[in-house]
């Protein structure tokens, strides 16, 4: 028998390694959409980046942190009207005004969190859809952000005077940084220490703070990361619809249930999971475009059929006959080195003197 002398710890094999590679390819490919695809196209990928990247951010504090929120539209909805106030109202330039609207709002998640985090559970999920309709009714009562009419953007301030075609270019650039960049802020923080401390809380909170994870701390900074990133999307949102109405800003079917839709179906608590859920939701769009309603009765039921078969989403039912996961976050330790061991023999042991006592 042998022992090893030392291990070695990897965070990639050659198939996380081509999953990465068919990852960057993706993504150049994508860049170039803007100039080899019809404006049809372009417009749909510009809506499923946005999605990948607020069901990432979903994933990070629901499927990872272990907080279900179910009040993602809060962040939406008070970065659409942040950047109706910034770069509408006063005239910013768009980049300070989106920037700025981001910032606000993720000053504004802060004590919202201090709050829903006192609650567990349930209590959670209930909470934090109290919280954005405590947002949502809050918006309606203040005149300067119109006070739930419908505001629209001036073209010639929002985009300084962007053509058509240049403004849809500029959104849809801006959906594949959002969307990838959600993709790739999760791996960063998911293979880093933190995102061990953090998937250690999600497991088992109680354990996790025993060994010196400060659970509350971390998942307030998970859940400012994703505030942040979900308002750039939402300013995003708005300036390429063009207007903001409450009802639409502040959507639990736009903002949420269909995100966790994304993530539920792909995979909760897995990097590819929204990829893969954005890719069938955008299937049965396409093939449903003009039957809204059976739209969502089928999203509904593939949804629960999935949960019902494997909690893990397609990400589980893939792994069953083959480990999938193109981005890891574990570390894999493999031996290294082999010393001989003492054999072991049935042999009984001879007695040995025992030393004369002093």
């Amino acid at each position: 028998m042998t022992n090893p002398t030392g291990f070695h710890v990897r965070r990639s094999t050659a198939t996380t390694r081509a999953g990465f590679g068919v990852f960057a390819l993706a993504a150049l490919a994508l860049a170039t959409v803007p100039f080899t695809a019809s404006g049809s196209t372009e417009t749909t990928l510009t809506e499923l980046l946005f999605y990948l990247g607020l069901a990432q951010m979903w994933n990070l504090v629901a499927g990872y942190a272990g907080l279900l929120s179910i009040g993602q539209q809060a962040w939406v909805g008070l970065a659409a009207y942040a950047i109706y106030f910034t770069a509408e109202k006063h005239d910013l330039p768009l980049i300070v005004a989106v920037a700025l609207s981001a910032v606000v709002v993720t000053v504004l998640s802060y004590p919202a969190g201090l709050v829903a985090f006192r609650l567990r559970g349930g209590y959670f999920a209930v909470g934090t859809w109290v919280i954005a309709e405590i947002f949502r009714l809050g918006t309606l009562r203040i005149d300067a952000l119109g006070a739930g009419d419908i505001q629209s953007f001036t073209v010639g301030r929002a985009f300084s005077g962007l053509g058509v075609a240049s403004r849809h270019h500029l959104m849809y650039w801006a959906a594949l940084v959002l969307g990838i960049g959600g993709t790739l802020i999760l791996l960063g923080v998911l293979r880093s220490r933190i995102g061990l401390a953090l998937m250690a809380s999600a497991d088992e909170e109680g354990a996790a703070g025993s060994l010196g994870v400060e659970v509350r701390r971390l998942r307030m900074v998970v859940w400012l990361v994703a505030a942040f990133w979900t308002a750039l999307i939402g300013a995003f949102v708005h300036l390429n619809a063009g207007t903001v109405t409450n009802a639409n800003a502040f959507s639990v079917l736009d903002w949420t249930a269909i995100v966790i839709f994304i993530v539920v179906v792909g995979g909760v608590g897995s990097i590819s999971g929204p990829i893969i859920g954005t890719a069938i939701f955008w299937t049965i769009t396409q093939l449903l475009e003009n039957q809204t309603t059976w739209r969502f009765i089928i999203l509904g039921l593939l949804a629960v059929v999935v949960a019902a078969t494997d909690p893990r989403g397609v990400v589980g039912l893939i792994s069953r006959r083959r480990r999938f996961e193109p981005f890891p976050v574990e570390r894999i330790v493999t031996a290294v080195g082999t010393v001989p061991n003492e054999p072991v023999t049935n042999e009984p042991v001879p007695n040995q003197p025992v030393p004369n006592q002093p």
